[in-house]
């Protein structure tokens, strides 16, 4: 059975930084991709970043490239996403989700998904 659990959310402000983790289970992470997705208050969910369970490839939205991270732990069967330099608009629940390969972004290729964590930026 597949699962898929986050953990790592907060309350942090503006310019600092959190680790969301995504423990899966039911499967090894060689053969699929890992999304991380975050839907906001009113708003539709959004690709964040995936990673390739092949070849380790990693992909980002324009909107977090060079303050969030994507990496992989296959002893623990855990994918992370750090996220620096926080801001308010990173406001919002962050799912992570099975898809197939090649990853990529796309919503209807993730058919697996966790509860969500909730992150919240403000001072």
């Amino acid at each position: 059975q597949v699962q898929l659990v986050e953990s790592g959310g907060g309350l942090v402000q503006p310019g600092g930084s959190l680790r969301l983790s995504c423990a899966v289970s039911g499967f090894t992470l060689d053969y699929y991709a890992i999304g991380w997705f975050r839907q906001a208050p009113g708003k539709e969910r959004e690709g964040v970043s995936c990673i390739s369970g092949s070849d380790g490839s990693t992909y980002y939205a324009d909107s977090v490239k060079g303050r969030f991270y994507i990496s992989r732990d296959d002893a623990k069967n855990t994918v992370y996403l750090q996220m620096n330099s926080l801001k308010p608009e990173d406001t919002a629940v962050y799912y992570c989700a099975t898809g197939t390969l090649p990853a990529r972004l796309i919503e209807d290729e993730y058919g697996s998904w966790g509860q969500g964590t909730q992150v919240t930026v403000s001072s």
